[in-house]
Protein backbone atom coordinates (compact mmCIF):
# COMPACT_ATOMS: atom_id res chain seq x y z
CA UNK A 1 0.00 0.00 0.00
CA UNK A 2 1.51 3.45 -0.53
CA UNK A 3 1.28 6.50 -3.20
CA UNK A 4 4.17 7.51 -5.93
CA UNK A 5 4.83 10.57 -8.15
CA UNK A 6 7.02 10.44 -11.20
CA UNK A 7 8.28 12.95 -12.48
CA UNK A 8 9.38 12.73 -15.93
CA UNK A 9 11.40 14.68 -18.46
CA UNK A 10 9.93 15.14 -21.93
CA UNK A 11 10.57 11.89 -24.10
CA UNK A 12 12.01 9.91 -21.72
CA UNK A 13 9.13 6.89 -21.04
CA UNK A 14 8.59 7.73 -17.90
CA UNK A 15 4.62 7.11 -18.65
CA UNK A 16 5.50 3.52 -19.58
CA UNK A 17 7.29 3.68 -16.56
CA UNK A 18 4.58 4.88 -14.63
CA UNK A 19 2.18 1.94 -15.89
CA UNK A 20 3.90 -0.97 -16.03
CA UNK A 21 5.19 0.06 -12.71
CA UNK A 22 1.44 0.52 -11.44
CA UNK A 23 0.30 -2.95 -13.43
CA UNK A 24 2.80 -4.77 -11.42
CA UNK A 25 1.62 -3.37 -8.09
CA UNK A 26 -1.93 -3.21 -8.10
CA UNK A 27 -1.68 0.29 -7.89
CA UNK A 28 -4.20 2.63 -9.87
CA UNK A 29 -2.12 4.79 -12.66
CA UNK A 30 -3.35 8.30 -13.39
CA UNK A 31 -2.10 11.62 -15.00
CA UNK A 32 -4.82 13.54 -16.73
CA UNK A 33 -7.67 12.82 -15.02
CA UNK A 34 -6.16 14.84 -12.03
CA UNK A 35 -6.88 17.81 -14.06
CA UNK A 36 -10.02 16.35 -15.51
CA UNK A 37 -11.21 16.44 -11.84
CA UNK A 38 -10.36 19.88 -11.57
CA UNK A 39 -11.66 21.07 -14.53
CA UNK A 40 -15.17 19.68 -13.33
CA UNK A 41 -14.70 20.77 -9.42
CA UNK A 42 -13.93 24.12 -10.50
CA UNK A 43 -15.69 24.77 -13.82
CA UNK A 44 -12.12 25.71 -15.67
CA UNK A 45 -11.37 24.26 -19.01
CA UNK A 46 -8.83 21.96 -18.79
CA UNK A 47 -6.44 23.59 -21.17
CA UNK A 48 -6.36 26.33 -18.53
CA UNK A 49 -4.83 23.95 -15.96
CA UNK A 50 -2.49 22.39 -17.98
CA UNK A 51 -1.01 25.75 -19.70
CA UNK A 52 -0.74 26.68 -15.45
CA UNK A 53 1.56 23.83 -14.90
CA UNK A 54 3.25 23.50 -18.32
CA UNK A 55 3.99 26.78 -19.13
CA UNK A 56 6.61 29.54 -17.44
CA UNK A 57 5.22 32.32 -15.91
CA UNK A 58 5.21 35.89 -18.44
CA UNK A 59 5.70 39.10 -17.31
CA UNK A 60 2.51 39.45 -19.13
CA UNK A 61 0.27 37.33 -17.07
CA UNK A 62 -2.85 39.21 -16.85
CA UNK A 63 -3.81 37.84 -13.49
CA UNK A 64 -0.58 38.03 -11.16
CA UNK A 65 -1.61 34.88 -8.99
CA UNK A 66 -3.40 32.90 -11.90
CA UNK A 67 -0.95 29.89 -11.69
CA UNK A 68 -1.20 30.47 -8.18
CA UNK A 69 -4.46 29.75 -8.15
CA UNK A 70 -5.19 26.89 -10.61
CA UNK A 71 -2.03 24.56 -9.31
CA UNK A 72 -4.18 25.26 -5.56
CA UNK A 73 -7.17 24.01 -7.86
CA UNK A 74 -4.87 20.94 -9.14
CA UNK A 75 -3.77 19.82 -5.70
CA UNK A 76 -6.93 20.37 -3.92
CA UNK A 77 -7.80 17.05 -6.67
CA UNK A 78 -4.76 15.31 -6.26
CA UNK A 79 -4.66 15.30 -2.60
CA UNK A 80 -8.59 14.15 -3.07
CA UNK A 81 -7.35 11.52 -5.29
CA UNK A 82 -4.35 10.11 -3.32
CA UNK A 83 -6.71 9.60 -0.21
CA UNK A 84 -7.82 6.50 -2.25
CA UNK A 85 -4.22 5.53 -1.55
CA UNK A 86 -2.44 2.83 -4.33
CA UNK A 87 -2.12 5.23 -6.34
CA UNK A 88 1.09 6.32 -9.54
CA UNK A 89 1.00 9.66 -10.23
CA UNK A 90 2.54 10.85 -13.36
CA UNK A 91 1.26 13.83 -14.17
CA UNK A 92 3.10 17.58 -13.89
CA UNK A 93 4.27 18.26 -10.46
CA UNK A 94 4.03 15.65 -8.88
CA UNK A 95 6.76 16.21 -6.57
CA UNK A 96 5.39 19.47 -5.16
CA UNK A 97 1.66 18.49 -4.82
CA UNK A 98 3.13 15.67 -2.60
CA UNK A 99 5.32 17.93 -0.64
CA UNK A 100 5.64 17.79 3.25
CA UNK A 101 4.22 14.28 3.18
CA UNK A 102 5.96 11.84 4.16
CA UNK A 103 6.31 8.07 2.94
CA UNK A 104 5.30 9.01 -0.84
CA UNK A 105 7.88 7.94 -3.20
CA UNK A 106 9.00 10.48 -5.01
CA UNK A 107 10.59 9.35 -8.75
CA UNK A 108 12.46 11.01 -11.27
CA UNK A 109 12.94 9.25 -14.56
CA UNK A 110 15.70 11.02 -16.91
CA UNK A 111 17.54 10.36 -19.85
CA UNK A 112 20.59 11.55 -21.70
CA UNK A 113 20.15 14.32 -24.63
CA UNK A 114 20.40 12.52 -27.30
CA UNK A 115 18.37 9.58 -26.14
CA UNK A 116 15.61 12.15 -26.00
CA UNK A 117 16.55 13.47 -29.30
CA UNK A 118 16.16 10.24 -30.97
CA UNK A 119 12.78 9.81 -29.41
CA UNK A 120 11.23 13.44 -30.62
CA UNK A 121 12.76 12.51 -33.94
CA UNK A 122 10.93 8.94 -34.16
CA UNK A 123 7.41 10.39 -32.95
CA UNK A 124 7.51 13.74 -33.73
CA UNK A 125 8.96 13.43 -37.25
CA UNK A 126 11.30 16.56 -36.75
CA UNK A 127 15.03 16.97 -37.83
CA UNK A 128 17.65 16.43 -35.07
CA UNK A 129 17.89 20.67 -35.20
CA UNK A 130 14.02 21.36 -34.35
CA UNK A 131 14.05 18.41 -31.88
CA UNK A 132 16.73 19.83 -29.88
CA UNK A 133 15.49 22.97 -29.96
CA UNK A 134 11.93 21.83 -28.58
CA UNK A 135 13.37 20.25 -25.87
CA UNK A 136 15.32 22.96 -24.67
CA UNK A 137 12.27 25.12 -24.85
CA UNK A 138 10.26 22.47 -22.85
CA UNK A 139 13.21 22.21 -20.66
CA UNK A 140 13.58 25.67 -19.95
CA UNK A 141 9.59 26.19 -19.13
CA UNK A 142 9.73 23.83 -16.59
CA UNK A 143 12.50 25.04 -14.72
CA UNK A 144 11.49 28.45 -14.91
CA UNK A 145 8.02 27.29 -13.65
CA UNK A 146 9.35 25.55 -10.68
CA UNK A 147 12.17 28.04 -9.96
CA UNK A 148 8.97 31.13 -10.03
CA UNK A 149 6.49 28.51 -7.64
CA UNK A 150 9.10 27.02 -5.33
CA UNK A 151 12.03 28.59 -5.54
CA UNK A 152 14.02 25.09 -7.23
CA UNK A 153 14.75 23.37 -10.25
CA UNK A 154 12.42 20.60 -10.71
CA UNK A 155 15.28 18.63 -12.36
CA UNK A 156 17.21 18.84 -8.68
CA UNK A 157 17.72 15.83 -6.90
CA UNK A 158 16.87 16.84 -3.28
CA UNK A 159 13.50 17.02 -4.35
CA UNK A 160 13.51 12.79 -5.14
CA UNK A 161 13.96 9.79 -3.43
CA UNK A 162 15.44 8.29 -6.19
CA UNK A 163 16.39 9.52 -10.03
CA UNK A 164 17.53 6.83 -12.65
CA UNK A 165 18.62 7.68 -15.80
CA UNK A 166 16.40 5.19 -18.13
CA UNK A 167 19.00 4.87 -21.01
CA UNK A 168 20.99 2.05 -19.70
CA UNK A 169 18.49 0.32 -17.53
CA UNK A 170 15.80 0.79 -20.12
CA UNK A 171 11.86 0.38 -19.01
CA UNK A 172 12.12 -3.16 -17.86
CA UNK A 173 15.24 -2.23 -15.92
CA UNK A 174 14.09 0.67 -14.17
CA UNK A 175 10.11 -0.56 -13.38
CA UNK A 176 12.10 -3.90 -11.92
CA UNK A 177 14.51 -1.75 -9.56
CA UNK A 178 11.40 0.31 -8.52
CA UNK A 179 9.33 -2.15 -7.21
CA UNK A 180 11.92 -3.73 -4.85
CA UNK A 181 12.22 -0.02 -4.01
CA UNK A 182 8.08 0.92 -3.54
CA UNK A 183 7.78 -1.91 -1.53
CA UNK A 184 10.11 -0.73 1.51
CA UNK A 185 8.69 0.18 5.03
CA UNK A 186 9.57 3.52 4.36
CA UNK A 187 7.17 4.24 1.48
CA UNK A 188 3.85 2.02 2.89
CA UNK A 189 0.72 3.69 3.62
CA UNK A 190 0.38 4.74 7.44
CA UNK A 191 -2.48 5.09 9.38
CA UNK A 192 0.32 8.58 10.33
CA UNK A 193 0.42 9.07 6.84
CA UNK A 194 -3.49 8.88 5.71
CA UNK A 195 -3.83 11.63 8.80
CA UNK A 196 -1.20 13.60 7.27
CA UNK A 197 -2.86 13.54 3.88
CA UNK A 198 -6.45 13.87 5.23
CA UNK A 199 -4.98 17.04 7.13
CA UNK A 200 -3.18 18.60 3.74
CA UNK A 201 -6.64 17.83 1.39
CA UNK A 202 -8.46 19.89 4.50
CA UNK A 203 -6.13 22.61 4.58
CA UNK A 204 -5.75 22.84 0.51
CA UNK A 205 -9.64 22.86 0.78
CA UNK A 206 -9.97 25.44 2.64
CA UNK A 207 -6.85 27.35 0.67
CA UNK A 208 -9.00 26.76 -2.75
CA UNK A 209 -12.05 29.13 -1.02
CA UNK A 210 -9.16 31.68 -0.21
CA UNK A 211 -6.97 32.01 -2.93
CA UNK A 212 -9.07 34.70 -4.44
CA UNK A 213 -9.10 37.03 -2.48
CA UNK A 214 -6.53 35.60 0.05
CA UNK A 215 -3.48 34.42 -2.04
CA UNK A 216 -1.25 35.12 -0.02
CA UNK A 217 -2.66 33.45 3.28
CA UNK A 218 -0.85 30.33 4.62
CA UNK A 219 -3.21 27.52 5.22
CA UNK A 220 -2.49 24.87 7.67
CA UNK A 221 -4.56 22.19 9.39
CA UNK A 222 -4.38 19.57 11.87
CA UNK A 223 -7.11 17.38 12.96
CA UNK A 224 -9.69 19.76 11.57
CA UNK A 225 -8.42 22.86 13.39
CA UNK A 226 -7.78 24.92 10.26
CA UNK A 227 -4.69 27.49 10.69
CA UNK A 228 -4.71 30.87 8.52
CA UNK A 229 -1.54 32.93 9.06
CA UNK A 230 -1.42 36.22 6.73
CA UNK A 231 -0.19 39.68 6.70
CA UNK A 232 -2.81 42.64 7.02
CA UNK A 233 -3.09 45.80 9.15
CA UNK A 234 -3.51 44.94 13.08
CA UNK A 235 -6.32 47.18 12.90
CA UNK A 236 -8.49 44.93 10.95
CA UNK A 237 -7.54 41.65 12.47
CA UNK A 238 -10.85 40.97 14.02
CA UNK A 239 -13.04 41.71 10.94
CA UNK A 240 -11.01 39.75 9.00
CA UNK A 241 -10.52 37.22 11.43
CA UNK A 242 -14.27 36.56 11.16
CA UNK A 243 -14.55 37.07 7.29
CA UNK A 244 -11.98 34.09 6.93
CA UNK A 245 -14.10 32.00 9.44
CA UNK A 246 -17.28 32.58 8.17
CA UNK A 247 -15.56 31.44 4.09
CA UNK A 248 -13.80 28.30 5.87
CA UNK A 249 -16.50 27.18 8.73
CA UNK A 250 -18.74 24.97 6.79
CA UNK A 251 -15.95 22.94 4.18
CA UNK A 252 -15.97 19.19 4.91
CA UNK A 253 -13.53 18.11 7.97
CA UNK A 254 -13.05 21.32 9.29
CA UNK A 255 -13.89 21.77 13.07
CA UNK A 256 -12.58 24.94 13.99
CA UNK A 257 -10.62 28.11 12.33
CA UNK A 258 -7.65 30.33 13.67
CA UNK A 259 -6.53 33.53 12.15
CA UNK A 260 -3.44 34.71 13.10
CA UNK A 261 -2.79 38.27 11.45
CA UNK A 262 1.19 39.05 10.81
CA UNK A 263 0.91 43.26 11.18
CA UNK A 264 2.74 44.87 7.96
CA UNK A 265 1.83 48.14 10.01
CA UNK A 266 4.60 47.70 13.04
Amino acid sequence: MGVITISRGSFSRGKYVAEKLAEILGYECVSREILLKASKDFDIPEVHLLSALQDAPSIFERFKYGKKKYIAFIREAFLEHILNDNVVYHGFAGQFLAKDIPGILKIRITANIDFRIKRVIANENMTEEEAGKLLDKVDEERRKWSMYLYGIDTKSPELYDIVLNIECLNVDGTVERLVDIAKLPCFQTTVETQLKIKDEHVAAKAYSVLVDKYPEANVKCKAGKIMVSIESSSSVEDVLSKKIEELLINIDGVKEVRTFVIPFDS
